[in-house]
């Protein structure tokens, strides 16, 4: 990570000999209070790539409509004017519903629920319009060209999510952060940004209660620039743009609230990390109480019409699947029985929602005598915890090794969805001698349905140790949401194309 290129001499306590040279900024006026706001010009770059890119869907999109439903004839004036505003409209539907806040681009499902919220209203809005002015409105031309256009956006939004994400791999398109915490929180979060580069954080600088370099956080590239009252010239001095204060009991409201103040006329921005962790956006919500900002965590769903949505979403999509892969289910069942002796079929007791058992059903990879061979295996286990995998298992058949390279194995497991067992995406599904140990955290993974995949899946797979397992489990149990899960679904195709983490 490269930290402070630029500077030389920098001290643990500030205020030395070394001055930082002046930042590159912009100035702003808040009232009669002059701020210097850093150039954030990546930040305004991508929102306009973001809307011209979604200006083009909706021309693309108000055009095919158009031709769709009128044909190549130019009869049609209003509806060519119509699909020459669409992108306009839709600029200003997506903006209304905050679509291009920097805070929500790049990662999350929190942009994309916003783009098809911003669709389903456009079309709430024309269609309630045109009934109450009673104005005769072309149907098809609507429900082709309002639903394209929600659905291509989320796409190319996507796209535009990649290419952000490849930048940021290579060092740009990074905030600048300076961390406020003490030594282990810094250290967790600078191992949480390490994993996870993804999310545009670039810690240059810590300041600690006590002032001092730090060898562990020297490795990392982090100097200690500083004390807690000395955050606002920490961010002059490393031309940070954000300061992330991890949660300490020597920061209590009055300190964060004066730390605000002075951080005004930088212009940094400034977050603030909560003692509660791995909960989602979407259950938090700020509730302000005789001017006290309360941080309200609403509770997991786990019964109630949203899951009855899900389980409906999981089972029509899980029957859909297996009418169009059939012809591949069929030939990998043929396959299997061909070059192995055997069933094509593997079933075997799993533990499911409430801890209620049920019987999983996967193409068989292995010989058919692998449970008990498993006994004489347990000892060179490659994995920690109470899972047990092996990358050169003598078990598996050469076909078996190709099927669990691409996860083609547990195709037979939407049967289970259908039969209602199972879910698209949940926690991975344990076995009876696994609960057997659970303790009480990890019993949590049994509130919900297991998954054909999960959050497992789509973050290094069988390269994951137990605990990181355990732990992307309980986040999904307590942060699922439907287009989290559209999310994962996608990041699984990708994920099972690569063959990356499966053995």
């Amino acid at each position: 990570m490269a930290v402070l290129d630029h500077r030389e001499g920098v001290t643990a306590a500030l205020g030395g000999a070394t001055k930082a040279p002046k930042a590159r900024t912009s100035t702003a006026r808040t009232g009669d209070l002059s701020v210097e706001r850093p150039e954030r010009r990546w930040q305004r770059r991508y929102v306009a790539r973001c809307m011209s890119a979604d200006a083009a869907v909706a021309l693309v999109s108000g055009a095919l409509g158009y031709l769709i439903h009128f044909g190549w004839t130019l009869a049609w004036p209003t509806y060519i004017v119509i699909t020459f505003l669409l992108p306009f409209v839709w600029i200003l539907a997506v903006s209304l519903n905050r679509a291009y806040e920097p805070r929500f681009l790049g990662v999350g499902s929190e942009e994309f629920r916003r783009v098809a919220r911003a669709g389903i209203s456009l079309v709430a809005v024309v269609s309630f319009t045109a009934y109450a002015t009673q104005i005769e409105v072309a149907r098809h031309y609507v429900l082709i060209s309002l639903p394209l256009v929600t659905v291509v956006t989320v796409g190319e939004r996507y796209a535009l999510r990649r290419w952000l994400h490849a930048r940021r791999a290579h060092g740009e398109y990074l905030h600048r952060v300076v961390v406020v915490g003490h030594e282990l929180p810094v250290l967790e979060m600078l191992r949480r940004l390490g994993d996870e580069r993804y999310h545009g954080l670039q810690v240059v600088a810590a300041c600690l209660p006590l002032p001092g370099q730090r060898p562990s956080l020297m490795e990392r590239g982090v100097p200690v620039v500083g004390g807690f009252g000395s955050v606002a010239q920490a961010v002059r001095l490393t031309d940070a743009d954000t300061v992330a204060v991890l949660a300490s009991p020597d920061l209590g409201p009055e300190q964060l609230r004066r730390l605000a103040w002075e951080l005004e006329p930088t212009g940094a921005d400034l977050m603030v990390a909560p003692s509660l962790v791995e909960v989602a956006g979407p259950r938090l919500s700020i509730r302000p109480v005789s001017g006290l900002p309360l941080l309200q965590v609403e509770q997991p769903q786990f019964d109630g019409g949203r899951r009855i949505v899900k389980s409906t979403f999981d089972r029509a999509l899980a029957l859909c699947a297996v009418v169009v892969l059939s012809p591949l289910i069929a030939g990998i069942a043929l396959a299997v029985r061909l070059t192995s002796r055997g069933p094509a079929f593997f079933k075997q007791q799993r533990i499911g929602k409430n801890g209620m058992p049920f019987t999983m059903v996967k193409f068989r990879s292995m010989v058919v005598d692998a449970e008990q061979l498993r006994e004489e295996l347990i000892e060179k286990s490659d994995r920690d915890g109470l899972m047990f995998k092996m990358h050169a298992d003598p078990r598996i058949t050469k076909v078996g090794g190709w099927l669990r390279r691409y996860s083609l194995d547990e195709l037979p497991q939407l049967f289970n969805v259908i039969g209602g067992s199972m879910s698209l995406v949940g926690p991975r599904p344990p076995l009876p001698e696994e609960v057997e140990q659970y303790g009480d955290d990890v019993r949590r993974r049994l509130l919900v349905k297991p998954g054909v995949t999960g959050l497992w899946q789509v973050s290094g797979r069988a390269d994951l140790s137990w605990e990181e397992s355990v732990r992307l489990d309980l986040r999904y149990v307590d942060n699922w949401s439907l287009a989290a899960d559209l999310l994962i679904l996608w990041k699984t195709a990708r994920a099972v194309v690569r063959g990356s983490g499966a053995y």
